[in-house]
């Protein structure tokens, strides 16, 4: 006997306890996104559960927010870049400022990803589209990998053609800038998305922190410019390029886990035993978990006395699933196959 749990896994109760979802966001004015934001980056958060809401709903828009709020931020810190080259000739800086813009840009891919999520499964997708959010994120990682390419390539070319800088001062103010920006968007996808469970949106914050550092480097570079050391700018530009290397493994390591279905075994054993103590499960033969896009779906066996009814098995059941579903936060969908003891 199989039991499945799908569509609105989270709308019951167990064991007595109510656990309903306050939905307070809908009626609490323009200003809650403000709230959730301030709250994303500084860590805050409530362990009430009258200010909990529907898991699935809630981190498809925390991720489509952290994506719009770091978009507008980059923007800002590219256009703030832009007007210093224009009034410098930096080269550096202009290449920075590209590094920037494409940042932003990556928020569209995810984005797109985000809005797929949403629709339904059907005949085609029947597990629906969340896969397209850890696609969009090799998207991301390959833009990591650009962005080392570009920056080693642009030092080199520093170093064998080296050009004046005007406003020396001007420069390291807008790497200044750079990194700033880059750095607050960075730890804000990187929040978010590790709170979500979104590796797309993890690895797309570990790109803005690559190009923070490309900024940094205008800023030392800038630095040396002004000491008289020329060869500081491309110098330090090679060793921010190796840096980024860094970053990509790190970033290459999430996108890739998740696409291979790895999960951690804490979330594994968590799961183990929530099942095992619900009264009535003589064995949790498999479990089995997997990530699709920011949700995390489940399916196993479990045994049961050979002598239950029919409903009972499925009661116990469901039992097991209301347990998983409170062990594992971002759980949006089970299926339990119900085996007699005895049977193989």
């Amino acid at each position: 006997m199989t039991h499945t749990l799908h569509d609105h896994p989270r709308d019951h109760a167990h064991d007595g306890h109510d656990h309903g979802h306050d939905h307070g966001d809908a009626h609490d004015g323009g200003w809650a996104w403000v709230r959730h934001a301030v709250s994303d980056v500084f860590g805050a958060h409530s362990h009430d559960a009258a200010d909990q809401v529907d898991e699935a709903l809630e981190a498809d828009v925390r991720g489509r927010r952290a994506l719009w709020i770091s978009l507008g931020v980059l923007a800002l810190t590219a256009g703030i870049q832009a007007i210093v080259v224009t009034l410098t000739g930096s080269v550096a800086l202009l290449g920075d400022t590209l590094h920037n813009v494409a940042d932003a840009l990556t928020a569209v891919p995810l984005l797109v990803a985000f809005w797929l999520a949403r629709r339904p499964a059907n005949e085609r997708f029947t597990y629906g589209y969340g896969r397209a959010e850890d696609l969009a994120g090799l998207f991301v990682v390959a833009m990591i990998a650009l962005s080392s390419i570009l920056a080693g390539w642009e030092a080199i070319d520093r170093l064998f053609h080296p050009r004046e800088v005007e406003h020396v001062w001007a420069v390291a103010v807008a790497g200044v800038v750079g990194f700033c920006g880059n750095e607050i968007v960075a730890r804000y996808r990187i929040r978010v998305g590790r709170q979500i469970g979104s590796a797309a949106l993890v690895a797309d914050g570990l790109h803005a922190r690559t190009d923070g550092f490309t900024s940094l480097a205008v800023v030392l570079g800038a630095g040396g410019v002004a000491a008289g050391l020329p060869w500081a700018d491309p110098v330090i530009g090679l060793l921010i390029a190796v840096a980024i290397l860094g970053v990509l493994r790190s970033a290459l390591t999430q996108v890739g886990a998740r696409l291979m279905d790895a999960v951690t075994p804490e979330d594994v054993r968590r799961a183990r035993e929530a099942v095992s103590t619900v009264d009535g499960v003589l064995e949790v033969r498999s479990l089995r978990l997997r990530w699709i896009g920011h949700t995390l779906h489940a399916d196993g066996d479990i045994v049961v006395p050979a002598d239950l009814r029919v409903a009972a098995g499925h009661d116990i059941a469901h039992h097991a699933e209301a347990h998983l579903l409170e062990a594992l936060p971002r759980l949006t969908s089970v299926v339990l196959h119900v085996s007699p003891e005895g049977t193989h």
